[in-house]
């Protein structure tokens, strides 16, 4: 009690943002601090632990042992802290709270398009920081610096999930592309094309190329971008396919007339859209209502989107629309997509 009584405890907040950040400006304006306030702050944390926390190392800040220590000790004792403080109520309208939340661009522009306005008018005096997919995503739900993910697969335990939505994927092309009046395309044709890919784990699109291994086949790549809106708008012109989620063409396939959007093989069908977190923040009144958000928006999301009602360019080619067009798949040459990837030009 006396090595407690003689820190001050104000200190843990701005020690776990020096400690993520490793930067005292960056710090300084994710605490709501001066740069000098935050220094002396730093010193006095040296101070009280006896430790220099962080050392100048030839690309920036990094963390000391202590440093790293302490920092796996806060990520459990600082929620468990505000649970203390605030274990039964959350008033959105008086937090200050910061949202940490990760996912590919296609959530950003479902989900968290409405999501963000929604979190930020019932409370507006909180923050979202929202982070881009990448390998080390589920790492950082483990470790506390990100909330609330948005991911197409179950992952591993001990995380937990909620379903939000089923989504399906479309096959986009270029409106003179050879397939482009096929409603559906079949896996033969699809194998055939040139894709491109989006990459969102070690050169793989997720669920789209999980199904397709588990059918024993693969697609040839010619292009591979991080982006879902990139790829959707990387067709136009080319003979690439695009498979993407059907939830983020509404606006796009509506209104371009550059582009085909085709059903996807049968072999790819859809995916279960889920929201994922860490079992400690499943009581934490500021994170059950956060997903309480979530989850509203997702419900009121539409199962598609809302096809142009007159069969001109920029319609959507439904299966009905393209049932009678003619599919002449002779018609598909093997010939190069007008793009060369690092030299690799339809492979």
């Amino acid at each position: 009690m006396t090595r407690i009584e003689r820190l001050d405890l104000n200190l843990l907040p701005p020690l776990a943002v020096l400690l993520e950040e490793k930067h005292v400006s960056r710090a300084a304006e994710r605490a709501h601090l001066s740069q000098p306030a935050m220094s002396r702050t730093l010193q006095r944390l040296r101070d009280a632990f006896g430790d220099e926390l962080l050392v100048r190392g030839p690309s920036g800040y990094q963390l000391t042992p202590v440093a790293e220590r302490l920092q796996d000790q806060l990520r459990v004792l600082l929620p468990g802290i505000a649970g203390l403080l605030d274990r039964e109520t959350f008033s959105p309208r008086a937090a200050s709270e910061e949202f940490c939340l990760t996912g590919t661009d296609y959530a950003a522009s479902t989900v968290g398009e409405h999501l963000f306005r929604v979190v930020l008018q019932k409370s507006p005096n909180s923050r979202i920081r929202y982070r881009p997919w990448h390998e080390g995503a589920f790492e950082e739900l483990e470790r506390g610096t990100v909330h609330l993910a948005f991911f197409g697969c179950d992952p591993a335990p001990p995380f937990h999930t909620e379903r939000l939505f089923e989504e399906n994927f479309v096959c986009v092309v270029d409106r003179k592309h050879p397939l482009a009046d096929a409603p559906v395309l079949d896996l033969d044709d699809y194998l055939r094309a040139v894709h491109v890919v989006v990459d969102i784990s070690r050169g793989r699109q997720g669920i789209v190329d999980t199904n397709l291994r588990r059918a024993g086949v693969e697609r040839t790549v010619g292009l591979t971008v991080p982006y879902h809106q990139a790829a959707m708008q990387s067709v136009a012109g080319t003979t690439l396919v695009a498979t993407l989620p059907q939830r983020l063409l509404g606006r796009e396939a509506a209104t371009n007339s550059a582009l085909r959007v085709l059903d996807a093989p049968d072999v790819i069908k859809s995916m279960t859209y889920l929201m994922v977190w860490h079992p400690r923040l499943n009581d934490d009144p500021a994170q059950r209502w956060l997903r309480e958000r979530t989850r509203a928006v997702a419900e009121s999301l539409p199962s598609q989107p809302t096809p142009s009602s007159e069969g001109g360019d920029g319609a959507w080619l439904t299966e009905s629309q393209g049932a009678s067009m003619r599919h002449d798949r002779a018609c598909f040459p093997h010939r190069p997509h007008g793009l060369d990837v690092d030299g690799t030009r339809g492979r």
